[in-house]
């Protein structure tokens, strides 16, 4: 009997045909908007894993961890923060399955280039023991007050999302100076704004943005009399100021309940309500919050 001698060629064909096929996967498709925020930003971050049988998903950006939350079958949400000095900012994601198998995902994300502006910033008048050069004494408290304040934002990552409905704004009245405005004291521009501030006299009605637990009741150099509330999956929000607070720490409050009374403590050219918010220990536009929605990323309803 003959036997068969086959080209080379046919005989790696073969070869090739008998060889296992490695299996290949989809891998998770992940989002972000908006995908050029303004310093200060909240963002939302969508993905949708490659497979229904998830363990779970967790992610960061820059520097604060990312809380996924399911919204569907097959989408899981949350939010991030953009620096306000940062000129990029890259989304991580981990999905992990019950196999074992770990997909990483990335999207990088850049604020709008902005032209230079053309407006002169806000000209206030304050008291000369405002300007001047501060003592160490009086330096070391303003910057033990600020680490106090991040440390607040830090742990408002140990929980979950405590409210579930929208936020809403803690005084109907107008708003006086925006989210990243500049500012001029006597003359020098010293610093930027990193909160809103609405208009109110001595003793109108300050309310809750929303549902969450009070952190801290203090009096600080720069922001006077303050409340911050930690309402969880790394969301905190302040209100300076105040002539007096209604709430203690260690308060579960409501959305839109009274927490305080606007005032003109601290440095202030007169009484308003400064109303700020971090991502975990990042400075946010508060206002953002304002769009989030109610079913985008609190918590669960009960059905």
């Amino acid at each position: 009997m003959k036997r068969l001698h086959l080209p080379a060629f046919a005989a790696a064909f073969v070869a090739l045909s008998a060889a296992p096929l490695v299996a290949q996967h989809s891998l998770p498709a992940l989002s972000v908007t908006p995908l050029r925020p303004a310093p200060g930003g909240i963002v939302r971050v969508a993905l949708e894993p490659a497979g229904d049988s998830v363990l779970t998903i967790t992610g960061e950006m820059a520097g604060e961890a990312l809380h996924f939350r399911r919204s569907t079958q097959s989408l899981w949400r949350a939010i991030g923060a953009m620096p306000v000095d940062a000129t990029t900012a890259t989304v991580r994601a981990f999905t992990e399955y019950s196999s074992g198998r770990v997909d990483t995902s990335l999207v990088s994300i850049t604020p709008p280039v902005r032209a230079p502006s053309t407006s002169r910033p806000r000209r206030l008048a304050v008291s000369w023991r405002f300007t001047r050069p501060l003592d160490s004494a009086t330096q070391a408290r303003i910057d033990r007050e600020n680490e106090l304040a991040r440390e607040i934002g830090r742990r408002a990552h140990d929980a979950p999302p405590l409210w579930s409905a929208s936020f809403l704004r803690p005084r109907p009245s107008a708003v006086t100076s925006r989210f990243g405005s500049g500012r001029m004291f006597n003359g020098t521009v010293s610093s930027r704004h990193l909160g809103v501030d609405f208009s109110g006299g001595v003793g109108a009605t300050v309310r809750a943005a929303n549902r969450g637990v009070v952190a801290l009741v203090d009096t600080f150099f720069l922001a006077g009399s303050v409340v911050y509330l930690d309402h969880g999956g790394g969301v905190v929000t302040g209100y300076f100021h105040l002539s007096r607070t209604l709430v203690s720490p260690g308060d579960t409050v409501e959305r839109g309940q009274q927490i305080g009374l606007v005032g003109a403590t601290g440095r202030v050219t007169g009484p308003h309500l400064h109303w700020s918010a971090r991502y975990g220990a990042l400075t946010v536009n508060p206002v953002d919050l304002l769009s989030l929605g109610a079913a985008y990323y609190g918590a669960q309803r009960e059905r």
